[in-house]
């Protein structure tokens, strides 16, 4: 009896109280995972999309040098040079287009940090299928697909988009309407034109397509000149930004 009277004069001690210092131990390495993450993304140097056109005027086979074309220049060693030695990440999508409604991603948002990354967007260009078959131009609905994935891009110093195909516009809204959406204020439209079926494909590229700072045109007599097009033009669009020495294949 006397020992538990004892225990209850005893001072009692205070129960621990939380303490903001006082933290879960999983939250310092979830802290230090997601700056690198934001630390990543915000050192994106460039957001690049390529729209490439698959409508009626793409036959198979021309599909077919597209498709091996655009992955023989996502991994040719000048444009990995470009790409890769900018000091920063390139972010790239990738999709296909057609008619109205008719946009399919190949390749979704993905930072480009090494020669593995491009060899693996590379091989999607040569496995997946072909999204659409036989159906109308619509350049205008493609850039409004452009700018929902610009929405959604990562944060990158610049912007850019590539558009190639074969033809002009034959359903929907005009490309220049288009870009009187805020989502194109300072982003950068490049064109591809494959020159052979439509006499009217480089100027209406060059007066509808062509849009913001540093805008320019290529051009691929054929479509068994769209690989060295493509790599002129993914070079031209990336070696502005390299520090240093540049490769001196492509003029």
């Amino acid at each position: 009896m006397l020992v538990r009277a004892l225990r209850c004069l005893a001072p009692r001690r205070a129960p621990a109280l939380w303490l903001p210092w006082r933290l879960p131990r999983w939250l310092p390495l979830w802290l230090a995972l997601a700056g690198t993450a934001a630390a990543s993304e915000q050192d994106c140097r460039l957001a690049l999309v390529l729209a490439v056109d698959v409508s009626s005027s793409v036959d198979a086979s021309e599909h077919s040098l597209q498709r091996r074309g655009l992955a023989a220049a996502l991994t040719d060693p000048d444009v990995a040079h470009a790409m890769l030695d900018g000091g920063g990440p390139v972010a790239l999508t990738i999709f296909e287009w057609s008619g109205r409604h008719q946009q399919n991603i190949l390749q979704d948002w993905t930072l480009l940090t090494n020669r593995a990354d491009l060899a693996a967007v590379a091989d999607r260009m040569l496995t997946l299928p072909r999204s659409f078959t036989g159906e109308p131009t619509a350049i205008g609905d493609a850039l409004n697909f452009t700018a929902r994935l610009l929405q959604r891009a990562p944060i990158c110093a610049r912007q850019v988009v590539d558009v190639s195909g074969d033809g002009i516009t034959n359903q929907g809204p005009r490309p220049q309407m288009v870009y009187r959406q805020p989502a194109f204020a300072g982003v950068t439209v490049n064109g591809l034109t494959v020159t052979g079926d439509d006499p009217r494909v480089v100027p209406y590229y060059q007066q509808e397509v062509l849009h913001g700072p540093l805008a320019f045109l290529e051009r691929a007599s054929g479509y068994e000149e769209f690989q060295a097009a493509m790599i002129r033009k993914l070079y031209r669009e990336t070696r502005a930004l390299v520090i240093g020495s540049l490769p001196q294949r492509h003029p």
